[in-house]
Order: C-alpha cells, then sequence, then structure tokens
C-alpha cells in the first residue's frame, strides 16, 4: 500500500477545487501576524507567493541568490502564457485547456491538479492587466492571443518576446511593495544550502551570504522552495548558468521526495551549439513556430552542399524543401508540442539532412510568412527574437533562415507534492518548476508561467494556510536549537571538505563531463544499456570530483566557484537518480523516450498497463539505493489513448 496521500479532494472534477476550499481551515488576520513563513527563490511563483502570503497578514522571508530578486531566471521566458478566456470565440474552454495539457503530458499528471490549474488560469490574466503587464493588443485594444504547440486554438496571451520579463515585473513591484511595508524581509544574495526540521516538520533554513561568505540561520513555521528545475545538470542548457537544483536536493535529502526526475523538455527551438567551449544555449521562443515554417532539404547531397558552405538555404527552391513537421502532422504542422517536434529534427538530423557544418540544425524560415503578410507585421510580432538571433549568429533572419537545434529546457520532474502542494515533509511546500505537479512528461508551451503563477497566486495562499491554522500556538521559531546548529555544522562540514580537496581540475571540467554523459545517455534518446552505463560512468565521475576538484579563492568570502562546486556535487547526484528513473520507466512516454518502446513510424509508445504512475523516490543515504514509491494516476475524465498530432 502506498505511503503517499495526494489528498486529492473527492467529488466532480469541476467542483474539486472550490470545494476544497471551502473545506480547508483558514487562519485569521490577527494569527496570521503571530506566523513566520520563508519563500526561497524569486522568480514567477516564488515572488508570486511571497507578495500573495505578505498581503494576507503573514510574515514573509524571501531569498534568492542573484543581486535582485527581478534577476529570477523566469525574466528569460519569450512567448507568452496561456489561459482559457476564450477571447477569439474559437471554442476554448477550462476543459479543453485541461484536456490539451494532460494530452500534451502524455497523461502522466494528476487530472484534479491539472484541472485547477485550467481553473485558475483567467483570473491570472485578470491579476497581470491589474498590476499594468503591457500584453499585446489587437487593434482594437483588445487583448491577443497566438497559438501555441499542441492546441488547435489560440489561447496565449504575450508581451512581444518577452513575456516573463514583463509577468516577473508585475510580480515583482506587487513584491516589492510588501518590502516597503515590512511584511516581506527580502534576503538577496543568499543561497539556501539546507532544510531545517524539528520534530519532523520544516522549521527553517540555512543560508550562505554569497558576498561575506557567512553561514545563517533563518527560522519560520513553514518553508516554500520556488527555486526552479534542474536542467542545468546537462551543462548546456536555455537555463541561466546560475539555475540549479541544489535547493530542492536538499530538501530530498531531508525527506520530501523526488518525483518523474527523468522528465526532462527539450526545446526544439534554440540556436545550435557552436563549438565545445559554449556555457549555455539561447533559446528561440515556441512563437516563432506560428509562423515560420521548418525544413530541411528533400535531397541529401543539398544537405551536404550546406553542410560544406557550397550554397545557401535560398538558393533551395521550394520544391526541394521538405516541411517535414507539416508532411508528418498536417493537422498541427508546425505547432506540434515540443517533445514531438524535438524528435522529428533528430530524426532527420540523424538521416543526414542537418544543415549546418555538424549536421546538427535545420531551418526555421519566415519567408512565407514575410511575403504573405509583411516585413513589419513579423518585425512587429518577433522583433527583439530576431534581434537576439542576429546579434548572435551574424544572420540576419528577415533575409534568411534561422537555424535551430533541439535543446534542454525545463524540468517536469521535481519534488513531489499533494494537492495543497505540500511535500513529504510537514510545512515544506514546493511550487512552479521545483515541483512535478502540472505537466506529466511533456510540458506544453506557454505553460511555465502559467503555473508559476496559478501556485503562488491563487493557489498556495489558500492551501498553507490548512496546516498553518494549526501552527498558530507555535511560538517564534528558536534558531539556537540543537537541530538549527547540527544542520549548520552539516554546512560547514561540506563547504571545507570541497574546499579542502584542493585537487587539480576546474568545477566545469567536471560540469562539462557530466553534462556529455547526461545528453549522450539520459538525453533525447534513451535505453536500458546506455542508461546502465551512465550510472556507473556517473559514479566514476563523482568518485573523480571528491578527489581532485580544484577551488580556488576564499572559503569565508565571495566565491562563485565555491558556489559552483556546491551546485555540481548535487547534479552529480541529481543526474545519478535521473538515470535510475529513465531505466526503471521501460516504456516512452512525453520528453521520456526509451528507444525499446517506439511505434513503427518511430514515435512514443506508452505501457499504461504498468506504467501509469507517478515515480516518487526516497533518500535513504549517502551510499544507499533510494527507495521508489508509487503514486497510482486514475484517469476518470479523459480516455487513455495513444497520442496523436498526425
Amino acid at each position: 500500500m502506498s505511503i503517499l496521500n495526494s489528498k486529492i479532494p473527492e467529488g466532480p472534477l469541476a467542483e474539486k477545487w472550490s470545494k476544497h476550499k471551502a473545506n480547508i481551515k483558514v487562519v485569521s488576520p490577527a494569527n496570521k501576524r503571530k506566523l513566520e513563513v520563508i519563500v526561497v527563490g524569486t522568480g514567477l511563483g516564488g515572488a508570486s507567493a511571497a507578495a500573495s502570503l505578505a498581503e494576507l497578514g503573514y510574515n514573509v522571508k524571501a531569498f534568492c541568490y542573484q543581486d535582485s530578486p527581478r534577476r529570477a531566471h523566469s525574466i528569460a521566458a519569450q512567448g507568452g502564457i496561456n489561459a482559457a478566456k476564450n477571447y477569439q470565440n474559437d471554442n476554448d474552454s477550462v476543459f479543453r485547456l485541461f484536456y490539451d495539457t494532460i494530452k500534451g503530458g502524455d497523461y502522466r499528471a494528476r487530472e484534479a491538479n491539472v484541472y485547477r490549474l485550467a481553473e485558475v488560469s483567467p483570473n491570472i490574466i485578470d491579476q497581470c492587466v491589474a498590476q499594468g503587464v503591457p500584453f499585446g493588443r489587437e487593434y482594437g485594444g483588445l487583448l491577443a492571443n497566438r497559438s501555441f504547440g499542441g492546441v488547435l486554438v489560440s489561447r496565449t496571451f504575450y508581451a512581444r518576446g518577452q513575456t516573463g520579463q514583463q509577468l516577473l515585473l508585475g510580480a515583482y513591484q506587487a513584491l516589492n511593495r510588501q518590502i516597503s511595508k515590512g511584511n516581506v524581509e527580502m534576503y538577496s544574495r543568499h543561497e539556501m544550502l539546507d532544510v531545517v526540521k524539528i520534530d519532523g516538520k520544516a522549521r527553517g533554513i540555512i543560508a550562505r551570504d554569497l558576498v561575506s561568505g557567512e553561514i545563517k540561520r533563518y527560522g519560520a513555521h513553514a518553508v516554500v522552495v520556488a527555486t526552479g528545475g534542474y536542467g542545468n545538470v546537462f551543462f548546456l542548457s536555455t537555463n541561466a548558468m546560475g539555475s540549479n537544483g541544489s535547493a530542492a536536493w536538499q530538501c530530498y535529502k531531508k525527506g520530501a521526495f523526488m518525483a518523474n526526475p527523468c522528465f526532462v523538455q527539450i526545446h526544439p527551438t534554440c540556436i545550435p551549439v557552436h563549438g565545445d567551449q559554449q556555457s549555455k544555449l539561447t533559446l528561440m521562443s515556441e512563437s516563432l513556430r506560428n509562423d515560420g515554417r521548418v525544413w530541411v532539404p528533400k535531397k541529401k547531397e543539398d544537405a551536404v552542399k550546406l553542410q560544406k558552405g557550397e550554397i545557401g538555404p535560398n538558393d533551395i527552391p521550394d520544391e526541394d524543401r521538405d516541411f517535414y513537421l507539416e508532411r508528418r502532422y498536417p493537422s498541427y504542422g508546425n505547432l506540434v508540442p515540443r517533445d514531438v517536434a524535438s524528435r522529428a529534427a533528430k530524426e532527420r538530423c540523424d538521416a543526414g539532412f542537418g544543415v549546418n557544418a555538424e549536421g546538427k540544425a535545420v531551418f526555421l524560415d519566415f519567408k512565407y510568412a514575410i511575403d504573405r503578410l509583411g516585413k513589419d507585421v513579423i518585425a512587429a510580432r518577433y522583433g527583439n527574437l530576431f534581434q537576439m538571433y542576429e546579434k548572435i549568429t551574424d544572420v540576419d533572419p528577415y533575409k534568411n533562415p534561422m537555424m535551430i537545434y533541439p535543446a534542454i529546457h525545463y524540468s517536469m520532474g521535481g519534488t513531489w507534492v499533494d494537492y495543497n502542494l505540500m511535500t513529504s515533509v510537514p510545512g515544506l511546500y514546493s511550487i512552479g518548476e521545483a515541483n512535478f505537479s502540472d505537466h506529466g512528461a511533456n510540458r506544453l508551451g506557454a505553460s511555465a508561467l502559467m503555473q508559476g503563477l496559478a501556485d503562488g497566486y491563487f493557489v498556495l495562499p489558500y492551501t498553507i494556510g490548512d496546516y498553518l491554522a494549526d501552527e498558530i500556538m507555535i511560538p517564534k521559531i528558536d534558531t539556537d536549537a540543537p537541530e538549527f546548529e547540527e544542520a549548520e555544522k552539516e554546512v560547514t562540514g561540506r563547504l571545507e571538505k570541497l574546499y579542502n580537496i584542493k585537487g587539480s581540475k576546474s568545477v566545469d571540467y567536471f560540469h562539462k563531463k557530466l553534462g556529455q554523459v547526461m545528453w549522450d545517455y539520459v538525453g533525447m534518446a534513451r535505453n536500458a544499456e546506455g542508461l546502465k552505463k551512465a550510472i556507473e560512468m556517473i559514479k566514476e565521475i563523482r568518485e573523480d570530483f571528491w578527489k581532485d576538484v580544484k577551488v580556488p579563492g576564499d572559503l569565508d568570502n565571495l566565491n562563485p566557484e565555491l558556489e559552483k562546486a556546491g551546485r555540481v556535487a548535487d547534479f552529480l547526484d541529481i543526474g545519478e537518480l535521473m538515470a535510475r528513473d529513465a531505466l526503471d520507466r521501460n516504456e516512452s512516454c512525453g520528453g521520456h523516450f526509451r528507444e525499446e518502446s517506439a511505434t513503427e513510424e518511430g514515435e512514443a509508445k506508452r505501457n499504461d498497463e504498468k506504467f501509469t504512475y507517478v515515480s516518487c523516490w526516497e533518500y535513504k543515504g549517502e551510499s544507499e539505493e533510494p527507495t521508489l514509491h508509487k503514486e497510482d494516476l486514475v484517469f476518470e475524465n479523459v480516455k487513455l489513448t495513444q497520442r496523436s498530432y498526425k
């Protein structure tokens, strides 16, 4: 029998959330003032949660490792945010958004959580418009929408190609208002290095002041982790270079289960890798697939000439271009989901039709849209993205097609949470990309921003009260308690151990080595042999890391290399768990593609009889194998079918 209780309410799907809100406990305004909440991370999830909880009257401490909350990686999101407003009158609805998200995630997410996400999505747009977020508008002044992958309606609201930045500025100003009122204490340049438990409940964190190097203790009645995903385990990803999985990993080591860690998203439209000295990859928004057409040459000899630089893309006539997404998926065309588009690009490149020198790129062409709509319209929609592409590649996308190739982008897996967004550790919550909650095995485009803001503005402020209502008699948490002392000792000991290795190789040397193993064996295509090999290779890299890593600088001072060393040590552990999870899940679903489980046409083939569950891994100790628990997924409102976007 499962030890997991997801706390999904009884009753019809459409009534679960409203009934749940009616039944959970509430904290009075006077009692809220007695309670403290720590929020780690200030992206869309963290900033909106901290602002909302402070507005309700809780005393909030917010933490970020950046020099300002507005530098969180949410700022990099480009394309848009989904909401079931049906402004285009194209038959969108809450149920359609729910169904598209369940189907897009290849039926590996909870129905109740996904429906709630769709249900609260319209409120997010109203909230952000009230904050002054400058969403794109139509000529008459109404909010505009565009389409994104995996759907047949237009429900994505956007602010040109910088939607994440504008939404984060909205959340940031709400947060700043609470900071100025004294309801939020903001700790920038502080990194959480451990969570502290007292009597089994989360009661605070240990953080390092990244400027002074000082280790500090912070207590609270509840802790909320909103620290994003672990995509940088691959070294090269679209994530900011500071993005890491360490906070979530420390929660895992203190008893919070990790769910579906092998579910990571490969984004199909990224600028291809160029050389071996690159430190990160650049995303080109999925919104570009609204007007850009993806193609490779039909003739292999044309592809070879492109690879050698003997001809350019404009030298190939239309009849010799293979618009392979439109050919293979006529209903959705270029707007198939990300996992489908990524695998299709890989298949063409593996077959020898890649278009750059390495044969690892396809074209995204705007010639046809410019001919149809005019350059000015395309510039108004995507101008900043085109400018960014030209600055990086020195190619003008108004005159030549963009080159794109899949890259690691988002983590669907993460900390396991129940319906209230609480982990398996009482009082420890996880929201946004840090949890596993809403996207199954593949996230639809423009749904990350939706989930972060839904969790922070409209879900957590209700559900956290159900737990805190029983904590009102608990006095202010004493950070001199032995549990804090023990946690600080562990953190200090680990940092000293890393610093005192005094090896010969840089942190990046090991990170790159790990990333290569992850991309080769735990990347876009996986098989049992490769995954077993990856586990052994990661163990070897870890052993070498703890013997031979070199951390320069001072221990008790500003030291970015020490920060990186701690994160890479965690990435080595995360990478191994991802490979274990991928090995256990002997089926293909969404972004998890096992070569042993494919249809005759090369599409992902699920095994619903054996794998309709959430994989929940429990930490058992440093050199012990983790224990797998399974949360069965029950589908009462959608029928499990093999996904088809044809």
